[in-house]
């Protein structure tokens, strides 16, 4: 009975330290979600530089690390400031007048009030419907150009975090496959069970920062490129923008240039609309339905719809780290359930032979015969 009370009682403190660490570690989840991520995306140059260079592990963590600055963090800095700058400007725009986005709306009306007549039929008041889209907009522009604020305001805030990001990298680049065997022996799970957990943890985090990233950075650049070839304003902000809504599948970019699209035609300039529309349609939408299940769906094994809503719901769980953690938790709910049908179907399947095999033996021995 003793020894039960102190197993016990270790076990309740254990869960207690180590739910006390989790809530230490919380302000911190950004940097060490994404050093995570780099990690895994980066591991196999790590493995490259390895068969190089030999098992020299501060050299090649560093190395690799340098390569990760180069490809990624440095072009998301310059990004980042640019984002800045625009978002301040719309900010400023709106806050003076310079730009209604309700008289944007009444031209559109006024262009096609083939709209009002539609809405009409579903008892829908186009005045309403206008108040809520701008009201919408102006919340959504001055939530931009705050956070853009934000970023400029709480710089060391924010370079603290990346500096964390990359400290904890190197450690992970470096002993990342210590601490995966110190946790498989440290977890009850099962060795088995635990290596195909990890491995299911690493192949959906890379194909989801790299797929997700990189379509977003395929449909940004593209949105951005047509919108400044056009001549509209603010192309690298929409750009950006088009960037972030690109990762949610299915709409994405769509959110962006088909309502700027819909304005072109309102104001007369036909030719840019379908070009605009043209670009969008081809060009934008065939990246997404292109590439996305290539680089994300085929690597998560994810059905799309899965992917949409598990994205969704990630991103207003989690806010931007979402778009990563959201399929994740979908594809470790579905191998957690895929472990538990194939080893306990098949313990269910056993479990009935073995018993009849047993019934039978024992009525030989007693000279019955069961039917």
């Amino acid at each position: 009975m003793y020894a039960k009370l102190e197993t016990r009682t270790f076990l309740a403190l254990l869960v207690g330290v180590s739910l006390a660490f989790v809530f230490l570690m919380k302000p911190f989840f950004g940097p060490i979600f994404w050093a995570v991520a780099i990690a895994l995306i980066f591991h196999p140059v790590q493995q490259l530089l390895v068969r190089k260079l030999g098992d020299r592990p501060n050299v090649n963590a560093l190395i690799t690390l340098c390569i990760c600055m180069f490809i990624v963090v440095i072009p998301v800095l310059v990004l980042v400031t640019s984002l800045v700058a625009e978002g301040v400007a719309l900010y400023q725009q709106i806050q003076s007048g310079e730009i209604r986005p309700g008289e944007y709306i009444d031209r559109v009306n006024q262009s096609f009030p083939a709209i009002q007549a539609f809405l009409a039929q579903f008892d829908i008041s186009f005045a309403e419907l206008r108040d809520r889209a701008v009201s919408i907009f102006v919340g959504g522009s001055q939530f931009l150009g705050k956070q853009a604020l934000g970023v400029g305001q709480n710089t060391f805030q924010f370079f603290l975090g990346l500096a964390l990001m990359v400290y904890l990298a190197f450690f992970l680049l470096r002993d990342g496959n210590a601490l995966v065997e110190l946790i498989i022996r440290a977890l009850p799970l099962g060795d088995e069970r635990e290596r195909l957990l990890f491995a299911k943890f690493a192949e959906v985090t890379r194909a989801t920062v790299k797929g997700n990233l990189l379509i977003a950075i395929i449909q940004g650049a593209l949105g951005g490129l047509i919108f400044w070839v056009l001549g509209i304003s603010g192309a690298l902000l929409w750009g950006v923008v088009m960037a972030i809504v690109s990762l949610l599948p299915a709409v994405g970019a769509a959110l962006v240039w088909v309502p700027a699209a819909i304005y072109l035609a309102a104001v007369g300039d036909v030719i840019e609309a379908s070009i605009l529309t043209a670009f969008g349609v081809v060009v934008i939408g065939l990246a997404d339905n292109l590439l996305r299940p290539v680089l994300v769906g085929r690597d998560t094994k994810l059905p799309d719809y899965i992917v949409l809503l598990s994205t969704l719901g990630g991103i207003v769980m989690f806010g931007i780290n979402g778009f990563v953690m959201g399929p994740l938790v979908a594809a470790l709910f579905m191998a957690f359930w895929g472990i538990f049908i194939r080893e306990f179907s098949e313990e269910a399947h056993r479990l009935p032979v073995s018993i009849d095999d047993e019934a039978r033996g024992q009525s030989q021995e007693s000279g019955h015969d069961v039917r």
